[in-house]
């Protein structure tokens, strides 16, 4: 008779481990705040709201809960994962410090926006300097993809409201810095708005762009060598144009009667087959640029260029295809260019989507508050936390580590647990050593050692 063996072993629990520490990983999060300094530019920035002798920093409080919101958590008081080992993390305040800490600042409204999003600025430009060949600027070009995103709440909070898509909710407008096929994306702007607010509502597509453009170094503001990709208006194209110099924009058009009564007259031989990003081309898709009296009323210099392609199989047509043809159709003021290399660069937007992926996994998945301008805060710290996941593999991590989302970089490195050792004053975080990814955390710390310290 063969003995039975469990699928698992066996294993006896006790409460009195010592000098182990989970969210190891942390420390690379940690390091990063550091050698950007955005530590002391958080402090200085939140210093008119630090109360005479008051304990805690207003600046680490906020970066605390970034902390943990980049950890995985979803409310203020998930920062008490960081209160559990004070000797990596430092003083935590305690939870209703830090809620009195973000009504202070809600009630400071604009003010205290500013000079959160002031620090978040002037750290970036410090950061993209240290990543050097890795920065989103490294070819001279800087892209920012605007994109909304749908925030289901499920208690009436303060601007709730029926979405597009017959939810319950908001529907915050965010800008994402792309970092390319190598990278991911770092958030430039998160601007709070109801649930009901339009997908490509021009006003909010202005300010999203303003806030944007605000944490770019100064020479990204304006000029053609920043790209702004997005779904929207004329009246945005408008904006855009007439913003001093003239910004690069590639932003996605609603098909009109005018349009559609062009691209009717384009000649077969006016189409050029739409490409992929290893250039090879694309079967069933081709593009098209359209000129005439269809451009009439448009800033001058602009290009509109149609795409059409074969439906994938149960595909709804819209009124607006034509020939059993999906019709698209963006503006741009790019020249010099292919129209199907153009065509590639606006599709190339749907990246923003990955970034939107890694909002909700990273915070964004509600809003815990009630007031409109406390959940201001939360979106501040949402994209604190967001900055740091995405500085943090800019500044350390290479290959295909480079591209980890949220999820994977709690899994496999923040996740791991180490050994807190003291020794002459020192103190080491012994990781497992069978832990698979053991060396990519510990490479990893030291390049971000390696870095300048701020001056």
């Amino acid at each position: 008779m063969s003995k039975r063996i469990g699928s698992y072993p066996r294993v006896r629990v006790e409460g009195n481990g010592r000098g182990v520490v989970s969210q190891a990983g942390a420390v690379l999060l940690m390091e990063t705040i550091r050698k950007s300094s955005l530590a002391a530019a958080m402090s200085s920035a939140l210093a008119p709201w630090r109360k005479p002798r008051a304990v805690h920093d207003p600046g680490k409080i906020l970066l605390d809960v970034a902390l943990a919101v980049a950890l995985g958590r979803d409310c203020l008081a998930d920062v008490a994962v960081l209160r559990t080992a004070p000797e990596v993390f430092g003083p935590v305040a305690s939870d209703p410090t830090v809620s009195r800490l973000v009504d202070t600042l809600a009630a400071a409204g604009s003010r205290a926006l500013a000079a959160i999003r002031r620090a978040r600025s002037e750290v970036r430009c410090r950061v993209w300097r240290l990543a050097d060949t890795n920065a989103p600027d490294a070819d001279g070009e800087v892209i920012v993809d605007v994109d909304g995103v749908l925030v289901l709440a499920y208690s009436d909070k303060q601007d709730a409201a029926k979405t597009w898509k017959k939810t319950f909710g908001h529907h915050p407008l965010f800008a994402f810095v792309d970092h390319g096929p190598a990278g991911s994306g770092e958030p430039v702007a998160g601007l709070l708005r109801p649930g009901n607010a339009g997908s490509n509502t021009a006003a909010d597509h202005i300010e999203a762009t303003r806030l944007a453009l605000a944490q770019l170094p100064k020479k990204y503001r304006c000029g053609r060598r920043t790209l702004i990709r997005t779904d929207s208006t004329h009246t945005f194209v408008d904006w855009l144009t007439a913003r001093g110099r003239w910004l690069s924009y590639s932003v996605g058009m609603t098909i009109t009667e005018a349009i559609y009564a062009a691209v009717l007259l384009i000649p077969d031989s006016a189409w050029t087959p739409a490409i992929e990003p290893d250039g090879q081309v694309r079967d069933g898709a081709w593009v098209a640029e359209l000129a005439g009296d269809v451009l009439k009323g448009w800033p001058k210099g602009i290009r509109l260029i149609v795409r059409k392609e074969r439906p994938h199989p149960g595909a709804q047509l819209r009124f607006t295809d034509a020939d059993g043809m999906r019709l698209t159709c963006f503006a741009t003021n790019t020249t010099g260019s292919p129209i199907a290399a153009l065509e590639l660069r606006h599709r190339q937007r749907a990246r923003a989507e990955d970034r939107v992926r890694a909002a909700r996994d990273t915070g964004l998945r509600n809003l815990p508050l009630h007031d409109a301008a406390q959940n201001r805060i939360w979106l501040e710290i949402v994209q604190l936390a967001l900055d740091l996941l995405a500085w943090m593999p800019m500044l350390a991590l290479t290959g295909d580590a480079r591209r980890w989302e949220p999820k994977r970089l709690r899994l496999r490195l923040f996740s791991a647990a180490a050994q807190l050792v003291t020794t002459s004053r020192r103190r080491f975080l012994r990781l497992a050593r069978h832990w698979p990814w053991t060396e990519v955390i510990t490479t990893a710390f030291e390049r971000l050692q390696a870095l300048p310290k701020p001056g």
